[in-house]
């Protein structure tokens, strides 16, 4: 199911400082970008993340804000972003609902069920996907480059 030019789904996620955070109410003030991830502390999950961190002012001059999502706790989220020193938001979908709307729900993650496949999504400024990709296998990392370019287009 492919979210590619279509309006991005809602959701609610908290963060580490249990602050609820709406994409609704991001929609027309920024691009977006969506990093879902399997698991906080895991070598990739944190070499992916640690990337974004050591290159936040590219996306910060291509006006997007980045999001982390994984199944992970808020306690848990906001002790990687601590320990990663990550300058962007860790957000929670402990309910595995934002995982689901936007299809990277992985069934069976090394015997785990419900975590979310590492996946990334662009969104524009008025709430339309621009950019997806989804892998079936943990180890590989998004495109940097390509999601840079369509974040430079939009």
């Amino acid at each position: 199911m492919s979210l590619l030019n279509k309006k991005a789904p809602n959701f609610e996620l908290q963060n580490g400082e249990f602050e609820q955070i709406s994409l609704n109410n991001l929609i027309g003030e920024t691009n977006i970008v969506l990093l879902f991830y399997p698991l906080a502390f895991s070598s990739t999950c944190t070499e992916e993340l640690c990337s974004v961190r050591d290159n936040m002012k590219i996306y910060e001059a291509l006006d997007a804000k980045v999001f982390g999502i994984s199944v992970d706790s808020l306690f848990v989220q906001k002790t990687f972003k601590k320990a990663q020193n990550l300058n962007f938001e860790l957000l929670s979908d402990f309910n595995k609902d934002a995982m689901k709307a936007y299809g990277v729900f992985d069934e069976d993650f090394f015997g785990m069920h419900g975590v979310s496949k590492r996946s990334a999504f662009v969104i524009d400024k008025n709430g339309f996907v621009r950019y997806e990709e989804i892998h079936e296998t943990s180890d590989q990392l998004p495109n940097f480059n390509a999601i840079q370019r369509i974040l430079g287009e939009i």
